[in-house]
């Protein structure tokens, strides 16, 4: 379950204290609009953790109890605060109720970007159930219709094309594109397929695929026979994942092909 599906579960039983990153400047443990809603005995999310987060649940509850306090309060993360981050953060107090649920769902909702995962082995298993934690918005395509599993991750929604490399054209506009096909030959028409529409519109800004450098170099002999340029062959990334991760099990690889997708996260605005 989502973490505003969480809170708002929780609201509909009683108020909460809502307390958001309002502003921030220098170090900080975390981003303006990051959020945690109080309630009277527990809370959901987090503005940072450490002294701050505990400041923020006491002046949260203190305002529950109707003893009031001003809605904007700045924390400087120095000794003073049992932090030694150095910056400085602006928490904005907000008391929520049921009746505000649909607002909130607008407000906190994270923006879920979009992935493309081409292949349903282990390591799309794998991967699957990492990027089911993330504010993802995932598609699965495999060319086979029976190894996406029931019950698939609220973020996660299973495709059935073939040729599998026609799904290329469909996909929305800014999708990171993973391909771990169970065959090399629909790897390279995958692969391919992005190519162009990466020529023609130039929004797909990722492309990984899962192989060894000797894969690339025999795609890339390929790809170079059917016109496609050495710039244009230096937008795919293989191998995939964040480098100096030597295990091999899926579980191991799909933890690190997660965090290189992170790594193409929009930078958000302080």
């Amino acid at each position: 379950m989502a973490l505003v599906d969480i809170f708002l579960t929780q609201l509909a039983r009683e108020d909460a204290m809502l307390v958001s990153v309002h502003s921030t400047r220098g170090s900080v443990p975390r981003e303006k609009g990051a959020w945690m809603a109080v309630f009277a005995k527990n809370f959901t999310g987090t503005v940072g953790g450490g002294h701050l987060e505990f400041e923020a649940l006491t002046s949260a509850r203190k305002r529950l109890r109707g003893e009031g306090g001003e809605a904007l309060v700045r924390f400087a993360l120095g000794p003073a605060l049992g932090q030694c981050c150095g910056g400085e953060v602006t928490l904005n107090f907000e008391l929520v109720t049921a009746a505000d649920a649909q607002s909130l769902v607008r407000r906190l909702s994270p923006q879920q970007l979009p992935v493309a995962l081409f292949g349903g082995g282990h390591v799309g298993h794998a991967l699957v159930s990492v990027l089911a934690n993330l504010p993802l918005n995932v598609t699965w395509i495999d060319s086979r219709d029976e190894v996406f599993p029931e019950g698939l991750p609220s973020n996660v929604s299973g495709e059935h094309s073939d040729p599998v490399h026609s799904a290329v054209a469909a996909l929305v506009p800014d999708s990171r594109v993973l391909i771990m096909s169970f065959s090399h030959a629909e790897d390279l028409e995958v692969v391919a397929a992005c190519l162009l529409r990466q020529r023609e519109k130039g929004d797909l800004p990722y492309v990984g695929l899962i192989g060894s450098k000797t894969k690339w170099a025999t795609f890339k002999r390929r790809l170079e026979a059917r016109g496609f340029s050495e710039q244009e062959l230096a937008h795919v990334t293989c191998p995939i994942g964040v480098p100096g991760i030597v295990g091999k099990e899926p579980e191991v690889i799909a933890v690190a092909v997660a965090a290189q997708l992170l790594q193409t996260w929009p930078a958000q605005s302080a």
